[in-house]
């Protein structure tokens, strides 16, 4: 199976988790995690260009669970991210991988945390070092073991 396919495959099993899982997902820790690592993923590279903003727009708009929220105050959270990683990455890491340990205790809402890191990902079909890097440490932060995301 090519990589692009595996990639796909496997971010769209992790959206029929989170879809499970639904109706245990409506913390506000949980919302500002989620837009937390989105920020992270977005952002690993050092740079946000358009495509990684639309991606997490589009994640806003059709994600079953993240519609448990209202949508301009998941883009103004993810925005806020964004900032805080634009300004001072190092910084701005440190405070994203606080807002995502908020939900370290859930650990339904932690593995959705990573789940969603992993869909954001893998969206363009190129879920690069960078970003797995970030990820993996979200992990970390979560008190969650990478490998059982295969990263």
């Amino acid at each position: 199976m090519a990589l692009w396919d595996k990639i796909r495959d496997s971010a769209s099993t992790m959206q029929s988790h989170l879809n499970a899982k639904k109706n245990d997902l409506r913390s506000g820790a949980f919302r500002d995690a989620s837009m937390a690592i989105c920020a992270l993923v977005a952002a690993a590279d050092g740079t946000i260009d358009p495509t990684e903003r639309r991606r997490v727009a589009q994640l806003i708009a059709t994600n079953e669970v993240l519609q448990n929220f209202v949508a301009d105050d998941l883009r103004q959270r993810f925005e806020d991210n964004l900032v805080k990683l634009t300004t001072d990455f190092d910084f701005g890491k440190v405070s994203v991988l606080q807002e995502i340990a908020k939900v370290k205790r859930r650990p339904t809402e932690a593995r959705a945390v990573i789940h969603i890191g992993l869909v954001i990902g893998g969206a363009d079909g190129d879920f690069d070092e960078t970003e797995r890097d970030m990820v993996r440490k979200a992990c970390y932060a979560l008190g969650l073991p990478p490998h059982e995301f295969d990263l």
